[in-house]
């Protein structure tokens, strides 16, 4: 069962946390679950880049992205070489930690 090492976030997770996971599960689904509420505008259906975060340990343990997914990125804030979208990682064995960036583009949100 990996972990997920979430690093503090002022917002979403001022303390940090470590989530125990499923293998196979998405990274996305994992937060939400634990009360870590990363925003995911599109219902994780790979349609926006609101659940970007930075992979900074366990980043070669995880399911290659798509060709979709790297278009999308293109268009994240603070894109990193080590940047994926929540909603298209699949936990493998290997433990991770993650960054969540201090801002996303959610157009829906901003022009309310």
């Amino acid at each position: 069962m990996p972990q997920i090492i979430v690093l503090p976030h002022a917002e979403l997770c001022p303390e940090g946390a470590v989530i125990d996971a499923e293998e196979g599960q998405s990274l996305c689904e994992a937060l939400v679950e634990n009360d870590v509420a990363i925003e995911h505008a599109c219902e994780m259906s790979c349609a926006c880049t609101t659940c970007h975060v930075v992979i900074r340990e366990g980043f070669k343990s995880l399911n290659g992205s798509s060709d979709d997914e790297e278009d999308l990125l293109d268009a994240a804030w603070g894109l990193e070489a080590c940047s994926r979208l929540s909603c298209q990682v699949k936990l493998g064995k290997q433990d991770i930690t993650i960054e969540i960036p201090k801002y996303t583009i959610n157009h829906a949100r901003e022009n309310h």
